[in-house]
């Protein structure tokens, strides 16, 4: 799949929902070690880059372009000139829709982001009742409707994602996304957002927030089945599919095993998965429930996922896609 891209001298690469802050970079540097990587191996000059970074209007791309400088002499630094010459930018806006130019983008990459749906579906509080009360997503007591909802909320924003990266994407254009997916229809096996519906429910009992926000308030996020999302490509039709596999990965995979010569209790753990899950989540959930509810919130989740921790591994599911666009 490189090999068509790498061929050229001038390659244009996207990075579509990329957040802000050095993990935005982290991606560019491993996508530009491949791409010269493979170019030396094949004998060619390393290519010059042009990279655009993607995500929504009120991302904070400055403190990315801040970190730019320092980025760029490190790469010299390291690779000399065996690395060619690399132009990044900052393209704000919503990846369900048109980005870029006709025929434009050689290579598209997107990790964790394309679980996250557009809106979450208008049909589950249009009627008198909320359709998934007591849930803030799928769970085992959500009705049959409710699983339809989120499905065809996925379908048809995925459709349209596939529709404009095909446009845009030149005639021997690949694409790698990573997603949050699950191995089976039923159920919903991510465990963070289940111990935050847990914990909610507590709250609410608690009468801390108001039964009625909770059965208003639905997570914009499908976590699809290989086979939904190999039968969302195969219906809308503009990529041939290369690779589709799973990855199980543990809720506290990016934790140390070994930090300063002592091993990582379930208490440091759970306090670790809770930040990194609250930058994540805090900003849909402290409109719902209030900013000031966030601590409280939080502090409940940590000590949550350290109890279930000691009971069972907590693991949530990667979709990896690569595709070619069709001919």
């Amino acid at each position: 799949m490189l090999f068509s891209i790498t061929s050229k001298s001038n390659l244009t690469v996207a990075d579509l929902g990329c957040s802000s802050g050095p993990n935005a970079l982290l991606v560019i540097y491993n996508i530009m070690t491949i791409i010269n990587n493979t170019k030396l191996s094949l004998n060619h000059e390393a290519p010059t880059l042009q990279i655009y970074l993607n995500d929504l209007f009120g991302n904070d791309f400055n403190s990315i372009i801040k970190l730019l400088p320092e980025f760029y002499q490190s790469i010299r630094q390291e690779r000399g000139d065996k690395v060619g010459a690399c132009f990044i930018n900052a393209t704000p806006g919503n990846f369900y829709g048109r980005l870029f130019p006709n025929n434009y983008i050689d290579f598209f990459h997107s990790s964790y982001s394309l679980h996250w749906l557009s809106q979450a579906p208008e049909e589950l509080t249009k009627g008198a009742k909320p359709l998934n009360k007591g849930n803030i997503y799928l769970t085992s007591t959500s009705p049959p409707m409710v699983y339809k909802a989120y499905f065809e909320q996925f379908q048809r924003d995925f459709k349209l994602f596939l529709k404009s990266r095909s446009e845009e994407l030149t005639p021997e254009g690949n694409m790698v996304l990573t997603f949050i997916g699950r191995e089976r229809p039923h159920p919903i096996s991510d465990p963070c957002v289940k111990i935050i519906g847990m914990v909610l429910k507590d709250i609410v009992l608690e009468g801390l927030v108001e039964e009625a926000k909770l059965d208003s308030f639905n997570i914009p996020l499908y976590e699809p089945t290989v086979e939904e999302v190999r039968r969302v490509i195969e219906v809308e039709g503009s990529f041939i599919l290369q690779t589709l596999k799973t990855i199980q990965m543990g809720c506290d995979a990016d934790i140390q095993e070994d930090v300063d010569n002592y091993v990582l209790n379930s208490k440091m753990r759970g306090e670790f998965i809770s930040k990194s899950i609250r930058a994540v989540f805090e900003p849909l959930l402290s409109v719902e429930f209030g900013k000031d509810m966030m601590d409280e919130l939080f502090s409940r989740f940590s000590k949550k996922v350290s109890q279930l921790m000691e009971l069972e591994t907590l693991e949530y599911t990667n979709v990896v896609i690569s595709l070619t666009k069709a001919t």
